[in-house]
């Protein structure tokens, strides 16, 4: 079951942390972490936040490195900072809040549930073919970092997605205390409008065939979203 199995962290995590984590455990982290973070996990829980007597400003500093949940399956991941490169490539099943990317971020996704609470790097979204991507736009140029190759920007205007979209903010704010998940959340009527969700079209197209047959929208975040 969910939150069977609990481990705390304090320091610096090297490669890898978490790789191929399993439904029930839950891993928090009160510090930092290298590249390949939380790789091809399936299930389970990962908070990663600074330490308490940190003087950094967490969503102004990278606080995990580069490739991310490379192949991650299943789970949820609440990153309390922002990361390097090539952050939830090849994802295909995590739902993930974090608070800044860099360059690369959802690339080559094919699943799962992304929320970006900060900006990104440029090329976001190359190459992504499913799932789904959200992300808080404040300063209104995010177009200009994002691949249009295989997705468009859409507003958050689906209750579907509103209601996932708050609930990982939610969640995320939990988990780590996020500041600026309670100031989005403290405004959320003014916040909402500034999210675009980045929808890959081939995706969109199957998602619209299976409603109109009246299946499930199961596919759109994974098995374990």
């Amino acid at each position: 079951p969910d939150g069977f199995i609990n481990f705390n962290f304090h320091g610096s995590a090297g490669q890898s942390f978490g790789a191929w984590l399993v439904k029930g455990i839950t891993f928090k982290v009160e510090g930092d972490s290298n590249d390949y973070f939380a790789k091809g996990m399936s299930g389970g829980r990962i908070a990663l936040v600074p330490p308490k007597e940190s003087p950094i400003v967490p969503e102004d500093n990278v606080i995990v490195g580069n490739v991310v949940l490379y192949g991650a399956t299943g789970g949820k991941v609440f990153i309390r900072g922002r990361a390097g490169e090539r952050f939830c490539v090849r994802n295909s099943g995590v739902r993930a809040v974090i608070e800044g990317v860099g360059d690369h971020g959802c690339e080559y996704m094919t699943g799962g549930a992304v929320a970006v609470l900060g900006s990104t790097g440029r090329n976001f979204a190359a190459g992504m073919s499913g799932g789904v991507a959200f992300v808080y736009d404040d300063e209104g140029d995010f177009e200009i970092r994002f691949n249009p190759g295989l997705a468009d920007l859409e507003p958050v205007t689906d209750p579907e997605d509103i209601a996932m979209l708050r609930s990982m903010i939610e969640d995320h704010l939990n988990y780590t205390g996020s500041a600026p998940a309670q100031r989005i959340l403290d405004d959320w009527e003014n916040a909402l409008p500034r999210f675009k969700k980045i929808m890959p079209r081939d995706y969109r197209r199957i998602l619209d065939e299976r409603k109109a047959r009246g299946e499930s929208k199961e596919l759109e975040t994974g098995p374990n979203g």
